[in-house]
């Protein structure tokens, strides 16, 4: 089984460094400094009651042709159905690792950028979550609400979360990525939080 260098980290972007050499090269996502607060983060983004009422009265609609679009959990797919099986006695497990080693060490370094970034993308869902959860007439209000809105939130982070969870798995069997700033990566952008201004516009102009 081939191993694989860390290469250094030293630029202040998280975009990738790869190598120029005949191995396959270790991807590095760099986490950037956190930048200053804005100054439209304390802002209150509210709707008029009218607006609120609006969405209120579309919940017995969302329930009835929204929520049934949902699938089952026990029909979706899971990350490990596309992994290596732990509960394989070791021999086996360690085969399926060794194999699925072989099959990312050609791979260009480009797709382990996209990988990582899709990664990164997915791995920010509690960020996405909350965002959502400051609109008005949307917004989880206990965190189980049964509004349909608040279901649909709740379901389409779930369904989300597993292509996190298959390509964090797939990338660290992988050794072909830096896992360590990776999740640097990730902590650093959940921590540093997200104000999405078009999102705000394009609720508060309903």
């Amino acid at each position: 089984m081939q191993t694989h260098k860390s290469l250094p980290s030293h630029t202040t972007q998280w975009a990738t460094l790869m190598s120029r050499s005949h191995k396959p090269s270790k991807i590095s996502a760099v986490a950037a400094p956190v930048r200053p607060a804005l100054k439209h983060q304390n802002k209150i983004h509210s709707m008029p009651p009218e607006k609120i009422e609006i969405f209120k009265s579309l919940d017995g609609w969302a329930t009835d042709q929204i929520l049934p679009l949902l699938k089952p959990i026990d029909q979706c797919w899971q990350p490990a159905s596309f992994l290596p099986d732990p509960a394989l006695p070791f021999s086996e497990f360690t085969d399926q690792v060794c194999e699925l080693r072989e099959r990312t060490a050609s791979l260009p370094d480009e797709y382990f950028v996209v990988l990582v970034g899709d990664m990164i993308t997915e791995d920010a869902l509690p960020t996405y979550q909350t965002m959502i959860n400051t609109l008005d007439g949307v917004r989880d209000e206990t965190g189980a609400s049964q509004s349909a809105w608040a279901k649909w939130t709740r379901a389409w982070t779930a369904e989300e979360n597993r292509h996190g969870d298959l390509l964090r798995t797939y990338l660290y069997l992988s050794g072909r990525v830096d896992m360590l700033m990776v999740e640097r990566t990730v902590q650093h952008l959940i921590s540093s939080g997200m104000v999405s201004i078009n999102l705000f516009i394009l609720v508060l102009n309903f």
